[in-house]
């Protein structure tokens, strides 16, 4: 059934129509009762009051209409306010985004084929000079992390590369899950305790006692692989390649070795204008060890600021699960729209993140970062493409999703829930196939361990930057630290 409703501006408009013919009416007909009674003395007089007259009907029926019809459009759309409030933090979130998040492809491209160039060299010579009685290089590498799912923000200077290590021939990896306390969960969650076992115990002493000295400890009378004496190795090992390699690229670019908290970064420096748009770029080189099916025990970096340095960290290593990481944005790309938003979101909460980091004071901004960290925030992103719909990812939609990343963080901040994706996740989609160790482990929050009050003041903050987000968009105007696409390449091939 149809439902008709009245226009106001129509209405008022035939009223004021109607109202002015009758009044010319009357005049007119006044007009003619007095000539006809002769009363035709004053005929210019009477002109001009007819003429007054009928103007100032004109003039008031104009204001009547105006004032009629002004504020018609908002009363008529009770959401007219909302939507001019949605469509101008739209505006600016696209404009921010356009000018200071998205990176230029071009010389995204070009900044990891030069990366790729020079550690496939260094894994080249690692792999060539190998002792058969120590860790030994399997010959690849594995790029990982932001600007390799497409989600990279600020500039493409920073790169992950894993570094897969073997064990000497008999020797077997035997990773267990950590049982770690709650205070410790945010450092701590899904570490793994990696044993070394031998086909007989007494080759320990007789085959493996250089491996034993040099990678292990021994905790209960069972040799445990070391992280720490793995890292240690790990950085001599990719220095003496450097050395080797150095002559090959030293009219490209500079290139040195650094540790900084324990991770080992190669800092790769253009020479002259030999490297592409100029970009001083710093790669994370982690050593790794397969475990199976995709999944890789990283030597975890625990540094100097994890506030845990009075403990043995030495026999815990992280879970790497960046192949199916990889894995699921790619199933993910194929169901939905072709402008999907997802990784768009993603970019757009980290650099939200940042700059509302800068407002917060010195002592709460670290703990922050690390709430927010890009892996939290990523793992979040995970959940929310299982819960909404693909179609509802479309770019139209940016602000809804938005709404929705800050509501799930709401949520969960309230409720002190943040679940690893993969670790336990029984919802996880049936193509993603995890060895049964680690589909069958205890789920990990994420949150577990940063207590109560804090929680509470991030919440109290997200909840602030999503009612600010304009004025800090506004005021946020980060400079462009990199050349832009539209500015001619001089290598375009390395």
């Amino acid at each position: 059934m149809t439902v008709y409703s009245l226009n106001l501006k129509v209405f008022w408009l035939l009223v004021i129509i109607l109202f002015t013919g009758i009044w010319c009416m009357f005049l007119a007909f006044r007009r003619s009762s007095h000539e006809e009674d002769g009363g035709c003395q004053d005929s210019s007089l009477s002109s001009l009051q007819l003429l007054f007259k009928l103007g100032l009907v004109i003039l008031v029926c104009y204001v009547v209409f105006r004032c009629c019809n002004y504020p018609q459009h908002r009363d008529h759309n009770p959401n007219f306010h909302h939507q001019q409030q949605q469509l101008l933090r739209k505006n600016l979130l696209e404009s921010f985004y356009e000018q200071h998040i998205k990176l230029s492809p071009h010389v995204l491209g070009h900044s990891k084929a030069h990366v790729s160039q020079i550690v496939g060299e260094l894994i080249k010579v690692g792999k060539a000079k190998q002792h058969d009685t120590g860790l030994i290089f399997r010959g690849d590498f594995l790029q990982i992390g932001s600007a390799y799912e497409q989600h990279k923000i600020n500039s493409p200077d920073c790169f992950d590369i894993l570094v897969p290590l073997k064990m000497p021939q008999s020797l077997k990896l035997e990773p267990v899950l950590a049982e770690v306390g709650k205070e410790f969960m945010p450092m701590l969650h899904g570490s793994i305790i990696c044993g070394v076992a031998a086909p007989k115990k007494s080759e320990w002493v007789k085959t493996y006692k250089h491996f034993s000295d040099c990678f292990c400890m021994e905790v209960d009378l069972r040799h445990q692989l070391s992280a720490a004496l793995v890292l240690k190795w790990f950085h001599w090992k990719i220095q003496r390649c450097l050395n080797v390699i150095r002559y090959q690229f030293e009219e490209r670019c500079h290139i040195t070795l650094s540790v900084w908290d324990d991770k080992l970064i190669l800092k790769i420096c253009p020479r002259s204008d030999y490297v592409c748009c100029h970009i001083s770029m710093s790669v994370r080189l982690i050593p790794v060890f397969h475990v199976g099916d995709s999944v890789y025990l990283t030597a975890q970096p625990w540094g100097s600021t994890t506030g845990l340095e009075n403990l043995n960290l030495d026999p815990f290593w992280g879970i790497n699960f960046s192949k199916y990481e990889q894995k699921y944005l790619a199933w993910f790309k194929d169901q939905a729209p072709s402008n999907s938003c997802h990784l768009k979101c993603l970019q757009i909460m980290k650099s939200l993140r940042d700059l509302s980091a800068k407002t917060l004071q010195p002592s709460f901004m670290g703990q922050w970062r690390a709430i927010f960290c890009s892996y939290n925030l990523k793992t979040a992103l995970f959940h929310l493409l299982l819960q909404i719909p693909f179609e509802k990812w479309d770019d139209s939609l940016l602000m809804e999703r938005i709404a929705d990343f800050f509501m799930f963080w709401k949520e969960g901040l309230q409720k002190e829930s943040l679940m690893h994706f993969f670790l336990g996740n029984s919802t996880l989609p049936n193509f993603i196939t995890l060895p049964k160790m680690f589909k069958e482990a205890r789920s990990v929050n994420l949150l577990e361990g940063y207590g109560p009050e804090l929680l509470d003041q991030a919440c109290l903050q997200l909840l602030n930057l999503w009612v600010q987000m304009p004025r800090i968009l506004r005021m946020s105007s980060p400079p462009r630290n990199f050349i832009r696409e539209s500015l001619r390449c001089k290598h375009t091939t390395l």
